[in-house]
């Protein structure tokens, strides 16, 4: 994300993003003047990525990786994954939250309640473990190379 007049911004609406050749991304801006947001919110990532900026282009040479790269890039994955399960949590806290001020209210009997309850959390487990695979299954594909 990019502070773009003060509100954080998907890169992917500012700028295209293309692969200039196997180890650089070339990041060409919509507009001239969000050069520099974008050139500072690359830097200031968690990706330790160092861009250049060349007039309205800006190459983001990515580093070869090494073994360190490799277990910082799995450190960045699971932090991404646990704050993943934390979202995951916090929508099942909302949406039983919702079941109960509905059942206070008696739009729901108890037991419809109770069942919504189970079912959210057989859905919130379901993702909980998807999110596990796809984590494992990004470890796995950055040790493997």
């Amino acid at each position: 994300h990019v502070s773009y007049y003060g509100a954080d911004t998907p890169l992917r609406q500012l700028a295209n993003v293309n692969a200039e050749d196997a180890r650089t991304l070339l990041v060409a801006p919509f507009d001239k003047s969000s050069v520099a947001a974008i050139d500072k919110a690359i830097r200031e990532s968690d990706l330790g990525l160092n861009p250049s900026t060349s007039g309205m282009v800006i190459r983001v040479p990515l580093p070869a990786l090494t073994e360190q790269r490799r277990k910082e890039l799995i450190r960045v994955v699971r932090s991404e994954g646990e704050a993943c399960r934390v979202a995951l949590r916090n929508v099942r806290r909302n949406a039983n939250a919702s079941l109960k001020e509905l059942e206070k209210e008696k739009l729901i009997s108890s037991d419809e309640a109770t069942r919504g309850e189970a079912e959210i959390q057989k859905l919130t487990d379901r993702y909980v473990a998807e999110t596990d695979s796809l984590l494992a299954a990004k470890e796995a594909d950055l040790l493997d190379v």
